[in-house]
């Protein structure tokens, strides 16, 4: 995995460390236990699998190689937490993570426990090179990324019950209080992908040149009100807005509406961490895929940005609420590499079916985000935290 030469120093990286750790650990504090085990879709990882992954991965790539004579908490782990890095060996297949009612949540928080202070005892011992300081900023990145899908599962496990329980307030969009407008883009060269000082993923390297078309771009996102219209136009009946796998997964899967969202007593209702409320028409939309976002933005005459688009105006408007669906696939840059071995598995090998999103969202850990990155999913993923931006060519 290649990042960018680390510029923070030592001190502020360790405290980083310490806060992530505790962070995700904050995110799944109002859960019950039972909470932590459920996993209603393949998509979705039981938080208690989150709590232990993303620990494994410091075992496995921080302590195993770098802090002398360490014992391997479990060796079960590595087996039960990997992910998808073949390069570490053999692990429990992606749906069956919702299967291991063992080990139980209080080893899981054992063995975090462990893990963190293995790691401060290394970063205090002096072995700690250019190489584990880099290794744990990636790990620190992981995790956090994992915070995120952390939200996201909670959300989804608790908003499939038939009681619609609440989380708490957190995580909440706001409404953009602004008037639409049109952002005019000029034609031109753009120069795309990260640069300067610190970290970023590899996905993001191989800064190029780009050459944009003019375009506009608009100012807020897509508003709940203006997804009803879409809806009561009987948008989600029309074939003719839709991308063909787009009408297909909508055929299949009887949707009328985005995630969440439940037509009850007259009006439409929808999940929120803070229990079941009435939808607002003043916030921006959010758990639509890309076919949605597609389809509405075709709905409008209008389309979505591609992500150099995105990313070339991204200084002149507010971002950061929702993930933005843009339209480009996802796509090595330039002079793209993987790194050698497991980390080198870590974006490479998921070029192939997925979106790019951009922006971040209001689950997204602070300091996390930056205009290059570029996040992917699978165009029908709707559990998300995803909205709308539309485009037009000029």
């Amino acid at each position: 995995m290649k990042v960018s030469q680390p510029e923070t120093t030592f001190q502020s990286l360790l405290q980083q460390f310490k806060d992530c750790r505790l962070k995700t650990e904050e995110i799944c504090a109002p859960l019950t236990a039972e909470d932590h085990v459920p996993q209603p879709i393949v998509d979705v990882s039981p938080p208690k699998w989150h709590l232990a992954h993303s620990t494994w991965f410091f075992e496995q790539f921080l302590l195993g190689p770098y802090k002398s004579g360490y014992k391997v908490y479990d060796r079960d782990f590595a087996y039960l937490f990997n992910s998808y890095y073949n390069n570490a060996g053999e692990r429990v297949l992606r749906p069956n993570r919702g299967l291991m009612s063992r080990p139980p949540v209080k080893e899981i928080m054992a063995f975090r426990s462990h893990v963190t202070r293995e790691v401060l005892e290394l970063l205090s011992s002096g072995e700690a090179g250019t190489e584990v300081l880099e290794i744990l900023e990636l790990g620190i990145h992981h995790e956090q990324q994992h915070q995120e899908l952390l939200v996201y599962d909670i959300k989804y496990i608790l908003g499939h019950q038939p009681t619609f329980p609440v989380y708490g307030a957190s995580f909440a969009v706001q409404a953009e209080n602004q008037e639409l407008s049109w952002i005019p883009m000029e034609e031109g060269i753009y120069e795309i992908g990260f640069s300067g000082d610190g970290f970023c993923y590899d996905n993001e390297l191989g800064r190029h040149r780009v050459f944009l078309e003019p375009y506009q771009i608009a100012s807020k996102l897509v508003t709940n009100g203006e997804f009803m219209e879409f809806i009561a136009d009987g948008a989600y009946s029309d074939f003719n807005l839709w991308h063909a796998d787009g009408w297909d997964y909508l055929q299949k899967n009887t949707l009328e509406a985005p995630l969440y969202w439940h037509h009850t007593k007259g009006e439409w209702h929808h999940y929120t961490l803070n229990g079941l409320i009435p939808v607002d028409p003043a916030l921006p939309v959010q758990h639509v895929s890309m076919y949605e976002a597609y389809a509405f933005a075709e709905w409008k005459g209008l389309r979505l940005p591609t992500e150099f688009e995105w990313e070339a105006a991204a200084d002149r408007f507010p971002w950061g609420q929702l993930w933005e669906w843009t339209g480009s696939a996802y796509l090595p840059y330039p002079g793209f590499q993987k790194a050698p071995g497991a980390l080198g598995e870590y974006n490479g090998k998921f070029m192939i079916n997925q979106h790019v999103l951009r922006g971040a969202s209001v689950a997204t850990a602070p300091k996390h985000s930056r205009k290059s990155y570029r996040n992917f999913f699978a165009p029908a993923s709707r559990w998300i935290f995803s909205g709308i931006r539309l485009a037009q060519s000029l």
